[in-house]
């Protein structure tokens, strides 16, 4: 715990600020405009929020060679710290020359932009299919992190950024909350213990359950959507958040509860992922993190609750975070309530489980799940929605 605030310690100790100080802000922006660019995809603009607002502490830039080699094979930073997935920066090799000459670059929205300088410490080649077996275990270029990394550039450029500014985020602004704010929160709030609930999908009926039994255990809840780039096909972001309030508005104790969002894209790392991710939600300031089945998982590629069983890789002193492990809830209609395996005696008869697919064509045709499945409210926000797509 941090003794100044009675909050758990950012990840390495302290939480990491890249922003340009505001009295060097004209000159660096100045120089920005001096350098060779390197312009920015979605995804590498929110790897590169989450390392200016501290939300990656420790990192304070893309990986250099020495960190990623590390990471990769041995899931630590070089200098032993717990560390999942690799924040890196792809160039080409047309890019790479430009470098050559320039120990520094500016990296710029699509429109051109300056979002930041970074300060170059090598340039190094590195193996794709050895990234994705080690980082996604698999090979397969349907896996979509996979896809992304075969398209990738072949080189990564590794160092600091000093960063000037972020494209602004004009959906729900409100809740783009970064750790110091929530930090701030919590202190406020005074929750001492705050459990983190990571996800890129609309809350249902088991996701509730599993928030409000970790909620009889800490001080605060923290629902934390993933709103960063995602699969073509996930819900938008938009429409999930709007499911998010209504939820809350309607079951949640709203003074142990806060809704805000988590800028990083989504990568279906499945147990890499999960770490990766409880280690942001420290950094966010919660203590305790819910890992159910599957996390952060896509298709068959990972065994059902093995994004649990990659944390005893680790010391829980070293990871700081205490991961909730659960099993797959479910409505039990025997039982008259919400269950897992660990709680209800029935048989899968008698519990309520619908497929996302066979969700998905109730919401087109029109059709309210089951209550057992997903709140009303919620239900009538994803018919809506799936409405006006069609």
């Amino acid at each position: 715990m941090s003794a100044a605030s009675g909050l758990i310690a950012p990840h390495g100790g302290v939480l990491i600020n890249r922003f340009v100080p505001q009295e060097r802000y004209e000159s660096t922006l100045a120089l920005a405009k001096t350098l060779p660019t390197i312009p920015l995809t979605p995804r590498q603009i929110s790897d590169l929020e989450i390392i200016a607002i501290g939300a990656a502490s420790p990192l304070t830039g893309f990986l250099n060679q020495k960190d990623y080699q590390s990471v990769l094979h041995s899931m630590r930073l070089a200098n032993g710290l717990p560390w999942t997935i690799p924040l890196t920066l792809p160039i080409s090799q047309e890019q790479a020359k430009t470098l050559a000459t320039h120990p520094k670059a500016t990296l710029t929205a699509q429109d051109g932009q300056p979002l930041a300088i970074l300060h170059l410490q090598d340039i190094y080649p590195y193996d794709k299919a050895q990234e994705a077996q080690a980082i996604y275990k698999t090979t397969d270029p349907a896996h979509p992190g996979v896809a992304i990394l075969y398209a990738q550039p072949e080189l990564y450029a590794g160092g600091d950024v000093e960063v000037l500014t972020l494209p602004p985020h004009t959906d729900f602004p409100e809740y783009y909350l970064t750790p110091t704010q929530t930090r701030a929160y919590f202190a406020q709030k005074g929750w001492r213990t705050v459990v983190g609930f990571q996800t890129r999908n609309p809350v249902h009926r088991a996701h509730e359950y599993l928030q409000k039994v970790a909620l009889e255990m800490v001080d605060g809840l923290l629902l934390h959507p993933l709103v960063g780039e995602t699969k073509g096909d996930d819900i938008p972001a938009s429409v999930r958040m709007r499911c998010y309030r209504v939820l809350l508005d309607n079951y949640y104790p709203l003074d142990r509860t806060l809704l805000a969002v988590n800028p990083s894209a989504m990568r279906y790392a499945g147990p890499r992922e999960a770490v990766f991710h409880a280690l942001l939600r420290k950094n966010y300031g919660c203590t305790h993190f819910i890992v159910g089945r599957d996390h952060a998982g896509v298709g068959n590629y990972y065994g059902t609750y093995e994004a649990q069983e990659i944390f005893d890789a680790f010391s829980p002193e070293e990871i700081g975070i205490i991961p909730l492990k659960f099993e797959h809830a479910f409505w039990c209609q025997q039982c008259g309530s919400m269950a897992t395996s660990k709680t209800c005696p029935h048989p899968s008869e008698a519990h309520v489980t619908l497929s996302g697919t066979k969700v998905r064509e109730m919401l087109r045709a029109g059709q309210r799940p089951p209550v057992e499945f997903t709140r009303p409210e919620v239900a009538e926000v994803l018919i809506e929605a799936f409405r006006n797509s069609s």
